[in-house]
């Protein structure tokens, strides 16, 4: 089974065991159990909105860069993933994807990046709400949770913090400062 990586806003990044099916179509489906955890793209979870309702499992929809995610709208509090298509590397549309996603739809769920995903990425990805990560092919994923600990503050806010780093020091709130 495929592995990936899965931590950010709060818990520890770990690497484990995907449970995912990524399915594209009905005769993909057909050919699971019904107890299979799935991810479908937008436009099939909304043309079959009313098989999803029913399914004894795990449901989660793909977005691609050119998917409107505002279109999850009526069902996103059904959700347990939502994984964003990252075609290319130099393709950063999903970046915005997330934040949609995150801050106006207030999705709470699993918040995947999917494709040409490398570890250059992941402290951004993690800024944006992202919090599990399926590396592009080859990539090794031991290496990759040192992104992790690449930068140990922000300097604006994110989905991971907030408040600003400038208005922390205000308030006195704590943060973490420049490595020594």
């Amino acid at each position: 089974m495929r592995e990936l990586i899965r931590g950010g806003i709060g818990r520890p990044p770990e690497i484990v065991t995907d449970r995912w099916q990524l399915v594209a179509d009905l005769e993909s489906l057909s050919a699971l159990p019904p107890e299979a955890d799935v991810i479908v793209p937008l436009e099939l979870w909304r043309d079959e909105a009313a098989r999803w309702a029913d399914r004894p499992s795990g449901m989660g929809v793909l977005l691609n860069p050119d998917d409107d995610p505002l279109l999850l709208e009526p069902g996103v509090a059904r959700l347990q993933v939502v994984a964003i298509a990252f075609p290319v590397f130099t393709d950063g549309r999903g970046y915005s994807l997330a934040r949609l996603v995150r801050e106006r739809l207030g999705f709470r769920g699993e918040l995947r990046a999917v494709g040409d995903v490398q570890r250059d990425q992941i402290f951004y990805l993690l800024r944006c709400g992202f919090d599990a990560f399926a590396l592009g092919a080859g990539k090794q994923l031991d290496e990759a949770l040192g992104a992790f600990e690449d930068f140990t503050e922000a300097y604006q806010a994110g989905a991971d913090q907030p408040i600003p780093l400038y208005r922390r020091r205000l308030l006195g709130m704590p943060f973490h400062g420049p490595r020594s």
